[in-house]
């Protein structure tokens, strides 16, 4: 740890915020440590928000990442409410929308991403909404049972669990998007049409290859015309059509930006007092030799705790997989690796039934893989992908060959 450290201030309100704190205390790290969070809020999970929080099967004290008093105990001021509005990498300080200056030595960037938006009125309407904030998530689900129908424009992740939430509710949902089928980009067209069947059996009114034009009504919305100029009478319009890094702050301090604030395996950027975690971070990983940005809870996780131990001088490495899970209806799924693009999917079990394993696989070697409502194959797939054998694609899909045969330790 070096003896020049003295302030560090974390800059966001999510989990990997939350963790870099506790892990520079956990580390030993006796100055002072400040979270500056312009929510009004302690840090908070995000899968929550869309899941479980939002149908009320998990309460508000679940979705916080620490206890109320946890801060407090470990000597960390937490400022929520505030906002930093400048670096001033000169001096090292951070100004703050209360005015004041606050000196670092170290400083962490974990500034979250805002929703896109769309512009469905030439006027206000109330009930076009969008879930990011744990007050969206309050609010959402407060109209989500006292309305009769439910617009999803979007059919990413975020779409789909909304989807998914409002149907448990009681909802009568529509889910619009102008691709082919659900979470294509992602998973491709294959796997997609899981997620499409999936939310078609639910009752749900799957509209794909489709965008919403404009939205009427008197001061609340109360329907939407699509883009085949046919209409849908709804009281609410959830917009999840995904998000954008927050890097106003790293762009007003001349730090690299690309899709993010850009940084080495480190979590660094090229001020080597600044790091950057979480959604915001496009940082390079060195398995798979470039920069990716990740929009998940196990990279906010992971990410947090190596820029705790970074802020520290530890100089770590971040090599983890792309990590990330859903919950829908009754399907579960978990998903590891990074595919943007493949030769041919395989899979293992039974689609059809929404139990199994899929595996995107590029020169014949495995990128990505998904287990559907199979559970503890986590490890063996991580394996499988860092191990960069190629495998034949009929063992592959052979439930009764083990992975670990695929690509022995």
């Amino acid at each position: 740890m070096s003896d020049d450290i003295h302030d560090i201030v974390i800059v966001g309100g999510g989990l990997a915020a939350a963790k870099a704190a506790e892990t520079v205390r956990s580390d030993g790290f006796d100055g002072n440590v400040t979270v500056i969070t312009e929510e009004p809020e302690r840090p908070y999970e995000r899968p929550p928000l869309s899941k479980g929080f939002l149908t009320g099967d998990k309460t508000v004290d679940e979705v916080y990442v620490h206890d109320a008093d946890f801060y407090a105990q470990q000597n960390i001021a937490l400022r929520v409410g505030d906002a930093v509005t400048e670096l001033d990498t000169a001096s090292g300080e951070v100004l703050t929308r209360s005015g004041d200056r606050l000196p670092y030595d170290r400083l962490l960037l974990a500034t979250g991403a805002t929703p896109r938006r769309l512009s469905l009125s030439d006027r206000p309407l109330d009930g076009i909404v969008v879930l990011r904030t744990l007050a969206d998530s309050r609010r959402l689900a407060e109209r989500l049972r006292a309305v009769d129908h439910v617009t999803v424009v979007g059919a990413g992740w975020i779409g789909c669990e909304v989807a998914a939430a409002a149907r448990t509710l009681g909802a009568q949902v529509t889910m619009v998007d102008p691709l082919d089928v659900p979470l294509v980009r992602v998973l491709g067209a294959e796997v997609g049409r899981v997620f499409a069947d999936l939310h078609t059996d639910h009752d749900v009114d799957v509209r794909m290859g489709l965008g919403v034009d404009q939205a009427g009504g008197t001061d609340t919305v109360e329907q939407v015309t699509l883009t085949d100029g046919s209409t849908i009478d709804t009281q609410l319009v959830v917009v999840g059509i995904g998000v954008t890094p927050r890097v106003d702050l790293a762009e007003g301090a001349r730090l690299g930006v690309d899709d993010g604030i850009v940084v080495d395996q480190t979590l660094a950027t090229h001020d080597p007092r600044i790091l950057a975690a979480g959604d915001a971070a496009r940082a390079w990983h060195p398995s798979l030799g470039r920069h990716i940005r990740v929009e998940h809870w196990a990279n906010a996780l992971n990410q947090g705790q190596t820029a705790g131990h970074n802020l520290l001088g530890a100089g770590e490495s971040y090599d983890r997989l792309p990590y990330f899970f859903s919950d829908q209806y009754d399907l579960g799924m978990e998903y590891t690796g990074h595919a943007e693009d493949w030769d041919r999917v395989v899979f293992r079990g039974a689609p059809e039934r929404r139990e199994f394993l899929a595996f995107w696989l590029r020169d014949g070697r495995v990128i990505a893989g998904m287990n559907v409502n199979i559970w503890d194959v986590m490890d063996q797939i991580q394996t499988l992908i860092r191990s960069g054998v190629q495998v034949d694609p009929s063992r592959l899909a052979n439930p009764d060959i083990p992975l670990e045969q695929l690509a022995p330790r």
